[in-house]
């Protein structure tokens, strides 16, 4: 055996080392980026939201300096305009939030009390005559026993109430200690928008034409304009379609004599941000309402199914329709990359979740990433 072949020998018996120990580095680099944005969420996420809006407020501000409008005052007035809305439907929605997370424990006790009502007369119905005495029996002591004795018993015999109300409990504390994080947050994503749309543009300009790293300049300008571009017009329609469907739920619930269906139909539009994901939570938390609303009776279906006629007809031919090249994504993936996000940075990750995927796709295709990643992306469900 020569020298080379004994050179080609070695090479192949290394590559399978080398092959595994970047593989390894490769997994470590990936599980320290998930432990990072995981830790680092408190400051990520108004950081990756106020980027968001810079890029879908950048045309805008740009569109008004060519009529030298200065960029200070059309990035205070664009996000005036945008979080206008938002501000007044916070003020009209308050009062429904706050009256249902006191409700939260009264409800769960309720919810906890029909449902051992419908099991125990469930079971009633498949025990004998001697079996039903003896309840009866035992329900007529109960009740000419003593208040005090009474509530003993109820505590004792009934751990379910007791966690459903402890975990009403545990949500209304939860939400009043997020809410000065919240709006810590909130503060942080606007002032930082400003700040990027006024100082961003001459700023990644200058980056581009001094740092020697960017060897194509104009091609970096491209991708940051198609994505601007493109992101913008996604989130504008993806808004006007959810909006759309928030107000149809909103007068659906209206007419059909739902209470606080304002409050409703803003849920549903924000949780529409999610595909899938979002559909689920509002179902479950609209059978709730039902519930607390109708108690058990089929009644109680209404605004969950409602819902869902109005969310399918949406998702199977408005969407479609109108964003079809945007979302030409696998529905598992789309599932699981929104289960990853929102158990990242949990409800809000579930909202970014989608735009992410969409800056990613783009960017991929303007940086002429490999065909194939985008054809096992977009592969059709059924």
């Amino acid at each position: 055996m020569n020298d080379s072949q004994k050179t080609h020998q070695n090479q192949e018996n290394k590559s399978p080392t080398l092959w595994t120990s970047k593989l390894f580095l490769q997994c470590l680099l990936a599980l320290a980026l998930v432990y990072t944005l995981y830790l680092a969420k408190t400051l990520l996420v108004p950081a990756v939201v106020a980027l968001l809006l810079t890029l879908l407020l950048g045309p805008l501000v740009t569109f008004f300096r060519r009529f030298y409008v200065p960029r200070i005052v059309s990035a205070i007035v664009m996000l005036v305009m945008l979080t206008g809305p938002f501000t007044f439907l916070t003020i009209e929605i308050g009062e429904p939030i706050q009256r249902w997370a006191q409700l939260i424990p009264e409800f769960s006790s309720q919810l906890t009390e029909q449902l051992e009502e419908l099991q125990s007369n469930l079971a009633g119905e498949e025990t004998d005559s001697d079996q039903e005495e003896e309840t009866s029996a035992g329900l007529l002591e109960s009740f000419f026993a003593g208040e005090a004795d009474e509530q003993t018993q109820n505590t004792e015999s009934n751990p379910t109430m007791e966690r459903l109300t402890q975990g009403g409990i545990e949500l209304v504390v939860y939400i009043l200690s997020a809410a000065p994080v919240f709006l810590a947050q909130l503060v942080t994503c606007l002032v930082l928008t400003v700040f990027l749309l006024v100082f961003g543009a001459n700023l990644f300009e200058s980056a581009i034409n001094n740092l020697p790293q960017i060897n194509d300049k104009q091609r970096a300008r491209s991708l940051v304009e198609s994505v601007e571009s493109e992101l913008s017009r996604y989130i504008l329609t993806v808004s006007v379609i959810n909006a759309a469907l928030g107000i149809a739920t909103a007068f659906a619930f209206y007419a059909m004599g739902v209470d606080n269906a304002v409050l409703w139909g803003v849920l549903v539009a924000l949780l529409n941000f999610a595909p899938y994901l979002g559909t689920f939570i509002g179902i479950a938390v609209l059978l709730m309402v039902g519930l607390a609303q109708y108690e058990m009776t089929l009644q109680a279906l209404a605004p969950a199914t409602v819902y869902f006629i109005i969310n399918g007809l949406e998702a199977q031919f408005v969407t479609p329709t109108v964003l079809g090249r945007y979302m030409r994504i696998n529905p598992l993936i789309l599932m699981g990359w929104l289960i990853f996000w929102a158990w990242l940075w949990g409800f809000v990750g579930a909202l970014l979740a989608v735009p992410l995927l969409v800056c990613m796709k783009l960017a991929a295709r303007e940086l002429g990433a490999p065909p194939y990643w985008s054809k096992v992306i977009e592969t059709h469900g059924v």
